[in-house]
């Protein structure tokens, strides 16, 4: 008799777990079909007429016109036609990839080393730089942006790249992940172990840490370009010249989707489109990475 029930609890417990199986998968399926619907939708309607888009906007089929939308877009008559003129895909992808490339680098670089010194180091201002850096992490950029503004101004450091790169090295945000990462994935005792090996500190970061971090760097990497990627604040801001070389991708798709006198749904899908590649690739090349972070906590756990 207890055997008996011993293997109808085993069968209610299977059953359960079957269960929650299949709910975790319908989850996943819902949330993977949120986040590439849109995406989706934006391919899809690149490929389609204004007027195609304007009887169905969520057809899911994709159209013939993908090439006819491109050279509208790089059709110098057509541009000035259209007022589209503001848009160059050669400058907008050099100029976002200078910017986001760089500001990633030094980003990702100088965080790591930062949150390397707080959790190797001990000292007595260590809480305090913590809380300070915190403390920042709350300030939002637009309540400094006008000071920033009238800082560079002064230095003349307007209508160039720098003022979007340099300010990149402090990254508080990146500062505190790495900080949490470290605490809970890097043991401290391999840092002693290569000092007594007589290893100097700027190597130890450079060819012990680092690759240890590599998920964490991997992560902030993706978040950082697709921020700096994205952003159309700072660059409106500090890049007052009108000047199509100067421009990064961001400042050329507002320019196009804010036109009222011509409006051509089909070339605006293709200029999101053309903006987001990047910010795919990036994330496909440093995905491994990502999933190898996981699957390592998950060992470790």
């Amino acid at each position: 008799m207890a055997a008996e029930n011993e293997r109808g609890e085993l069968k209610d417990y299977t059953r359960s777990i079957k269960i929650q199986q299949v709910i975790r998968f319908i989850v996943c399926i819902l949330i993977t079909i949120i986040a590439v619907l849109p995406i989706y939708v934006i391919v899809v309607n690149a490929t389609r007429t204004h007027s195609d888009i304007t009887s169905n906007p969520m057809s899911l089929v994709p159209g013939g016109d993908l090439i006819t939308n491109f050279k509208n877009l790089t059709d110098p008559s057509y541009q000035e036609a259209t007022y589209t003129r503001r848009f160059n895909l050669f400058y907008g992808y050099l100029n976002s990839f200078i910017v986001s490339g760089s500001a990633t680098i030094l980003t990702v670089f100088f965080s790591g080393a930062t949150a390397y010194g707080l959790s190797v180091y001990n000292f007595k201002l260590r809480k305090a730089a913590r809380t300070i850096i915190l403390a920042v992490m709350m300030i939002p950029t637009q309540v400094v942006s006008v000071g920033l503004l009238r800082f560079m101004m002064m230095i003349g450091w307007t209508n160039n790249f720098a003022p979007l790169i340099i300010p990149a090295i402090a990254a508080p945000a990146t500062v505190f992940f790495m900080l949490q990462y470290m605490q809970s994935s890097f043991p401290i005792d391999i840092v002693e172990a290569a000092r007594i090996d007589g290893s100097g500190e700027f190597r130890t970061f450079m060819q012990i840490a680092i690759p240890m971090l590599k998920p964490a760097f991997a992560v902030q990497a993706i978040f950082a370009f697709v921020t700096n990627w994205n952003n159309y604040y700072m660059p409106s801001v500090l890049i007052l010249r009108d000047d199509i070389k100067l421009k990064t991708m961001p400042m050329m798709v507002a320019s196009v989707l804010g036109i009222e006198k011509f409006v051509d749904d089909g070339l605006n899908y293709l200029v999101v489109m053309l903006s987001i590649i990047p910010v795919v690739i990036v994330y496909l090349c440093l995905s491994k990475f990502i999933i190898r972070g996981v699957a390592l906590g998950a060992v470790k756990g």
